[in-house]
């Protein structure tokens, strides 16, 4: 796995920051943000093969070096990328799990929510994360296979917590696991099909949405027994 080039930040000590100091680490936290949106726009708009460190700091309005000062290269960037944007499908889906305590309920808002709010209103790190990252090296693919297994787990989880809730149970040891993989390879097949293939079909999402997510409790519902 490509190892993340540290961002140089001050090390901190019980001392307070001076002033002077606060400014600086407030400048690099912007300077690493501007970096980091600018080549999001980027890869996902024009691809990750097509864009270059160069592209990257113009967007930004920094210099080369300042983009090398925080990444060690373009793949180290796209790895803190997945890494965000990893962070926050499964923050936004595991609020929905938590909230829901076990229910069915729960299970179609999370899968509502990826539609509602991840797809519509992150497109471009849709495109990063299911189109961009897929295809690079080796260690970019093992990365991102350790976050899809991290949010497998997630729904995994949150399936097991559903039958022992409802005082059901799955017809073997393997069900939740199975269908959580099948849960995610449909919201990512979908939207991949919809949004990233047929990028005009935008507007339609949330009713697509619907009804995947009503396909997949109804199976989730039939496989438990009483």
């Amino acid at each position: 796995m490509t190892k993340k080039a540290a961002v140089r930040k001050p090390q901190y000590t019980d001392k307070p920051l001076s002033k002077s100091a606060l400014r600086r680490q407030r400048e690099r936290e912007k300077r690493y943000q501007t970096i980091f949106k600018a080549a999001e726009k980027l890869f996902a708009r024009q691809g990750f093969h097509k864009t270059s460190m160069e592209q990257v700091a113009d967007r930004a309005a920094v210099s080369v070096g300042t983009v090398y000062f925080y990444f060690k290269n373009k793949e180290d960037l796209l790895v803190h990328l997945i890494d965000a944007i990893g962070y926050q499908l499964r923050n936004l889906l595991g609020k929905e799990f938590t909230r829901s305590d076990g229910s069915l309920d729960g299970l179609a808002r999370a899968g509502q929510v990826f539609f509602d709010e991840f797809c519509t209103k992150h497109p471009e790190r849709l495109a990063i994360f299911f189109r961009e990252s897929a295809g690079q090296s080796e260690a970019v693919e093992v990365h991102r296979k350790k976050l899809f297994n991290k949010i497998i787990t997630d729904v995994e989880a949150a399936l097991i917590k559903l039958q022992q809730t409802a005082g059901r149970r799955f017809p073997s040891r393997l069900s939740a696991e199975i269908m959580a993989v099948s849960i995610m390879g449909m919201y990512e097949r979908i939207a991949y099909h919809y949004l990233i293939w047929q990028d005009n079909r935008a507007a339609d999402i949330s009713a697509i949405g619907q009804d995947a997510v009503t396909f997949i409790v109804g199976g989730v519902k039939n496989l438990m027994k009483a």
